[in-house]
């Protein structure tokens, strides 16, 4: 991904997890282990989402939880439930056209929010992967935001 940098103000975990996931090309950090406090550890696939700032211009760096579907991706706009959304979706919002790195595989995509029975369908395929979304979902008055990444060949 070229000339893009991590997103500023991203929590220190973030930051390792983003960094090993490109220093090793995508062989370290595709597949996440994460432990928590009253919770079964889980292994979550993760990819790295470039997308250009809607104020600077710049291409940022997100690591993110994904689902696949089809060819594409889904990726989803929680910020655990904080009431307004994360940076990289008013990103999005303001231009579709993105990079994702999955593991190794790298490619064009254009972002869309997915709405109706799409979104319900892929909610429901996202609490597969990540239950928790289910209680930032109950955080915030907000309908989070699920994000299909179509691949642009």
């Amino acid at each position: 991904m070229s000339e893009a940098k991590l997103a500023p103000n991203l929590p220190d975990w973030m930051q390792e997890h983003a960094r090993r996931y490109l220093a090793s090309g995508g062989t370290d950090g595709h597949m996440y282990r994460i432990s928590q406090p009253d919770r079964p550890e889980l292994v979550v696939p993760s990819l790295l989402l470039t997308t250009t700032g809607r104020k600077s211009g710049e291409r940022f760096i997100f690591p993110l939880f994904y689902g696949k579907t089809g060819d594409g991706y889904i990726v989803v706009a929680s910020k655990g439930g904080a009431p307004e959304h994360p940076g990289w979706y008013r990103n999005i919002l303001a231009d579709p056209e993105v990079e994702v790195q999955a593991g190794t595989v790298k490619a064009r995509a254009r972002a869309r929010t997915a709405t109706g029975t799409e979104r319900a369908r892929l909610w429901e395929q996202a609490l597969e992967f990540w239950p928790p979304y289910a209680e930032y979902q109950a955080k915030t008055e907000r309908e989070i935001p699920v994000v299909v990444l179509d691949r642009i060949v």
